[in-house]
């Protein structure tokens, strides 16, 4: 792999030194891109890894997203994970490339002022910066939702399934889901980057327990498992679309369930030797979740009821909660469930923390409304961004409104998180390749000759991704509770965020903001005169 190029010393703030935030080569890095260092880095590579393994969640993932690949039969789900998995890990190692060489927490829409040509980068930028916290919100109700469903199907099953949530209590139980990973994120700062070490050894553990208590339990009562000709030939079609397209809709599991690996880039700015451990975690995160979650499918779909159809319309709502029931008994899909749901909790933990990186990042920038208020750092609480998280907490409690409706308005709701963000992953991979032949320089990680062919493959399955979330999952003739509300919503936030640019932030917004002086930085080379109406702005010559 290349070596990143050497770099112009640049001067570092005295303030950072004497709070002993980080080590000079990192302060360099980012002070190059125009940042000062701000925020405490004190994730290890093994601890980036753990932030984006962690939200992927991979078992509390997949069973949230089998009501996706179980229409398709065994072999849809199987299959449908490995091909996805495979082409979403080509936007991981596309996203590694411009990680390693500008590690920044605004990652994604700062790539893309970037690279973007000059008549495009501010309002690129600015799209791509509000998909991305739109998306990243979106993701964080989705999860706590899903938090909440598993607590009550628990209950459930504990009463024999002869009880349901209604939707106010399962509202009440999302709200206090959020407040409490608000609070946990904001006062676990300091032993954060060890409860996310702690989350790869729960997660190993719950995969390897699955892996091997589903056959177990199958065997030991007195049922025998799927032959491998079911498992990886079986298919089904739950559906009213033809088979084909219904194996194609499988794609969604994985496509929801390995959507978290750009949390690494959110968390740059507190990584230790951020050109190397930003892009080896989202490669590590997005290629276990590949081969995991493989092997974990390939055990549901041996341990499952061969009738497909009584696993997708559960009693207990949940078709993992009736899988391990069938196969473990109440007992036992109690304990697994429980495990899950500590996981779950874990995923929202993870994600609160990344999500007001992003926040706080893009407040810096000045794009969001009260950016002055939500850009502060609070230096008493080991330097979190700590409005940013009530900031996020604030918007996902009051969109939340939308479970006491129904299901499917929740769901139209936390369908943002798919679209929004490969909106937001896509396009500065595409300016790259239009834009950024000559303005991309190599950082430490980079895959040399077959990079821009990789980053073709990421934009093309990106493009057909987009595409495919906006697809009803049921059938083309869909009724309104199950019709696909993605294009709705991500249009209306689109369209809204554009029109408040057009009407507003054009005037101000310029992109990345100046925040330390220095002999030269990247944005200098790509912003000219915003970089220069910036720093007039800031006092500079």
């Amino acid at each position: 792999m290349a070596k990143m190029e050497s770099q112009a010393a640049v001067a570092v703030p005295p303030s950072v030194d004497e709070t002993g935030l980080t080590d000079s080569g990192d302060i360099q890095l980012l002070a190059k891109m125009g940042y000062k260092q701000e925020l405490r880095r004190q994730y290890s590579t093994v601890q980036i890894f753990a932030v984006a393994f962690s939200i992927m969640g991979l078992v509390p993932s997949i069973a949230s997203t089998l009501t996706f690949s179980l229409p398709a039969g065994p072999a849809g789900m199987v299959w449908g994970w490995l091909i996805a998995s495979i082409l979403i890990f080509t936007v991981g190692l596309a996203m590694a490339d411009m990680a390693s060489a500008m590690p920044t927490a605004g990652g994604l829409y700062w790539w893309t002022h970037h690279f973007a040509g000059d008549k495009y980068k501010k309002v690129l930028s600015f799209l791509v910066g509000y998909s991305n916290t739109l998306g990243l919100i979106g993701g964080m109700c989705s999860v706590d939702y899903t938090l909440s469903l598993m607590l009550l199907a628990c209950v459930s099953i504990a009463r024999d399934g002869n009880w349901s949530a209604s939707n106010g209590t399962i509202y009440g139980v999302y709200a206090g889901l959020i407040l409490l990973h608000a609070l946990c994120g904001i006062y676990t700062g300091k032993i954060m980057p060890k409860i996310q070490t702690f989350c790869i050894f729960i997660n190993i553990a719950i995969i390897v327990a699955t892996v091997i208590a589903l056959p177990v339990g199958k065997v030991t009562r007195g049922a025998s498992l799927n032959p491998g000709s079911y498992v990886y030939g079986h298919v089904d079609n739950l559906t009213t679309w033809p088979t084909g397209w219904s194996f194609i809709l499988s794609f969604m599991a994985p496509i929801w369930s390995i959507g978290f690996f750009d949390s690494c880039v959110h968390m740059s700015e507190e990584a230790l030797h951020a050109a190397q451990a930003v892009p080896l975690g989202i490669i590590w995160s997005a290629g276990c979740a590949c081969v995991l979650g493989f092997l974990v499918l390939s055990i549901i779909a041996a341990c499952m009821n061969p009738d497909v159809s009584a696993t997708t319309h559960s009693v207990y709502g949940q078709p993992m909660a009736q899988i391990y029931f069938d196969a473990l008994g109440k007992r036992g899909a109690l304990g697994f469930m429980g495990v899950l749901i500590v996981i779950q909790f874990l995923i929202g933990l993870s994600l609160i923390v990344a999500a007001s990186r992003q926040v706080w990042a893009f407040s810096r920038d000045g794009a969001l409304p009260f950016s002055n208020y939500f850009r502060h750092v609070s230096q008493r609480v080991r330097y979190q961004p700590v409005r940013a998280i009530g900031g996020l907490v604030m918007v996902c409690i009051i969109f939340g409104l939308l479970c006491l409706i129904n299901a499917v308005a929740a769901n139209a709701l936390f369908s943002l998180f798919v679209a929004s963000n490969y909106i937001a992953w896509g396009t500065p991979i595409l300016c790259r390749l239009i834009w950024g032949k000559t303005r991309f320089r190599p950082g430490e990680f980079y895959t040399g000759l077959l990079s821009r062919p990789i980053a073709t493959i990421a934009v093309l399955w990106l493009g057909f991704g987009l595409i495919l979330s906006m697809f009803p999952s049921t059938g083309p003739n869909p009724s309104a509770e199950n019709m696909n509300y993605t294009i709705v919503i991500n249009g209306f936030v689109w369209i809204a965020a554009m029109t408040y640019y057009v009407l507003f932030a054009r005037k101000w917004y310029t992109g990345p903001r100046i925040t330390i002086d220095g002999s030269s930085s990247m944005v200098d080379s790509t912003s000219g005169d915003d970089v220069r109406a910036e720093r007039k702005r800031a006092g500079e010559s």
